[in-house]
């Protein structure tokens, strides 16, 4: 009998945050050649998960075969002055071996803060024994500042509350998530320098377009110049190979355009970012949960795809892109809202709706974003050690 070395066991954290769940590691429980940049570490990692998977399922690992559950975080005390902690993300490609670091979770980021606290990465004197738990975390893949606002009760994170999230099937306790400038790292707030572009995509047409680095670098298109009325759900397009293909295409030319690769081969490597995303004016429409949704209680619809497929509710991230863009008057999402000035906007996803507090200035013609606000829920689903075959 062939005699094959032991499983490995790591300790771990598997959490929800937001609408997303990921497996969390501290960096110094990860074996050693995991806890620097490089193939050992994605190795580790994509076994965590359980891809590449040609099956799509990640039977064989703690990947959901979803965007939205095929993520990891590596968080370690912070080396940046003023922070708490540094948070790393890694998006999971459920078919290839490979790992996208090019951009960050924002659900995750508001589980983010509760492992933290709960692992040792927050100093004890700022953890009241009873009250609100301020978070700096240090978003590495973007080097951006978040706030996460943590309740505490008896010294110990409070997830349990009534705190209703669309997207999500149970209540929670709600953490309250602020992201401190941010443009996204990569360049400008609008890398064209322009609020609406038009994005010429051979072979399939010539279309407005809001080009922006904020969150994580996002496009916005009209949902009636694809074609689409903004109320779709996940059906409607993931089961459409050649509009998910079409959408690829759209995506892979406008990362040319923001200027985030140089060739469109690079775009097969870098399915994270930027997202693609449409627009529409409010209309009634019925959520995945069977949830009406009435045109009077938002002020725009938003259907975003992440990793090449629609996403079930709305990445944390794009949530920021769609709140900047919404502030600033004249972009693609602003005018699907009404136009004029806001600070704050509520729109309609496939799950159901999100508010997002936003307030936009402008100096010498260059737009600023100070800070983005919206509120998620995170919770511990299970912690002990996850096991990869060596």
């Amino acid at each position: 009998m062939t005699i094959f070395a032991p499983q490995q066991k790591i300790p771990a954290t598997y959490m929800r945050g937001g609408t997303s769940k990921g497996v969390f590691f501290k960096l110094d429980d990860l074996p050693a050649p995991a806890q620097v940049p490089g193939q050992a570490r994605d190795d580790v990692l994509l076994r965590v998960i359980g891809s590449p998977d040609p099956y799509g399922k990640h039977t064989d690992g703690m990947g959901g075969a979803t965007s939205s559950t095929s993520k990891t975080v590596i968080l370690s005390r912070a080396d940046k002055e003023g922070h708490d902690v540094n948070y790393l993300f890694g998006q999971v490609a459920i078919d290839k071996p490979h790992i996208d670091w090019s951009g960050n979770c924002g659900n995750l980021t508001a589980a983010v803060g509760s492992f933290a606290i709960e692992n040792g990465l927050v100093d004890a004197a700022k953890i009241p024994q009873n009250g609100i738990c301020e978070v700096m975390i240090w978003q590495q893949n973007i080097e951006k500042t978040i706030i996460a606002h943590v309740p505490i009760t008896n010294g110990k994170v409070q997830e349990t509350g009534d705190f209703e999230l669309d997207g999500v099937t149970f209540p929670a306790a709600e953490v309250k998530v602020e992201f401190v400038d941010p443009a996204d790292g990569e360049g400008a707030l609008f890398p064209t320098g322009n609020l609406v572009d038009k994005l010429v995509v051979p072979g399939i047409g010539e279309f407005d377009a809001t080009f922006i680095n904020a969150g994580i670098p996002t496009i916005f298109l009209n949902a009636k110049d694809i074609g689409y009325t903004g109320t779709e759900l996940q059906g409607a397009i993931n089961g459409d190979s050649q509009a998910l293909a079409r959408f690829e295409t759209m995506r892979s030319y406008g990362a040319l355009q923001m200027g985030l690769i140089s060739d469109l081969a690079e775009a097969a490597q870098r399915q994270h970012t930027p997202k693609i995303a449409f627009v529409a004016p409010p209309q009634d429409y019925v959520s995945s949960s069977d949830k009406a949704v009435n045109s009077s209680d938002i002020d725009v619809l938003v259907r975003a795809l992440s990793m090449g497929k629609l996403h079930h509710a709305m990445m944390g991230t794009a949530a920021v892109a769609i709140g900047t863009a919404a502030a600033i008057p004249g972009t693609l999402v602003n005018l699907a809202a009404g136009g004029g000035d806001r600070t704050q906007v509520t729109f309609g996803h496939p799950s159901g709706t999100l508010t997002v507090g936003a307030s936009a200035t402008s100096s010498d013609g260059e737009w600023q974003v100070e800070k983005v606000a919206m509120s998620r829920s995170a919770r511990v689903l299970m912690e002990g050690f996850v096991r990869i075959p060596v």
